[in-house]
Order: C-alpha cells, then sequence, then structure tokens
C-alpha cells in the first residue's frame, strides 16, 4: 500500500463516521442551527442524532445549548473553534487524498 493511500488510514475518526462529517458539514455553514433542523436535513431519528451530537460535544467540536423560544425548548447546535478546525482539516486530507489516487 503506497503512502498515499495509507493517508486514508490517519483521518480524524470521530470526524469521518458518515453522520457525524454531515452534522460538521452542516453546522460549518452556519452560525448554529436548531436540533429540528439539524434532524431534518441529515435525516436521522431523534436518537441517533443525539448520539453523535453527544460524542462531537464530548471532544469539544460542538457546543449545545439548551434554551426557550417562547415556552417551547430549542436546542441550539454550533461548532466550536476546535471543531472548525478539526472539520478544516478533515476536508483538506481528503482531498489530498482525492488528488494523491488520481491516474
Amino acid at each position: 500500500m503506497s503512502s498515499d493511500l495509507r493517508s486514508l488510514a490517519d483521518v480524524n475518526r470521530l470526524v469521518h463516521e458518515p453522520s457525524r462529517t454531515i452534522i460538521m458539514a452542516i453546522l460549518a455553514t452556519v452560525e448554529s442551527a436548531d436540533f429540528l433542523y439539524l434532524q431534518r436535513e441529515t435525516g436521522l431519528t431523534k436518537g441517533n442524532l443525539s448520539v453523535h451530537l453527544s460524542k462531537l460535544e464530548e471532544a469539544d467540536y460542538v457546543s449545545i445549548e439548551k434554551t426557550y423560544r417562547g415556552k417551547t425548548p430549542l436546542t441550539l447546535c454550533c461548532l466550536t473553534e476546535k471543531g472548525r478546525n478539526a472539520f478544516e482539516a478533515y476536508r483538506k486530507q481528503l482531498t489530498q487524498f482525492v488528488e494523491n489516487t488520481k491516474e
């Protein structure tokens, strides 16, 4: 296996999981997003989205704020600076991998 191909083995596994990649890609384009928006855009169940957000929050990649809009509970999510840096590094690494494996 060439080093170009091995480089993919070094990607951030926390970000590389498809559902978390999608969550981070969405959050990278907005200041913040509420839970229901993320659920609708990702197609994940509430439980599945909650688990993925918890893992990203534990890594300090996502900040989660529970608040209210009027009397309705509202969960807002946003990428932290660490999360933005991790996602950008991941994106660059995948781009480089694709470039290195072109014919």
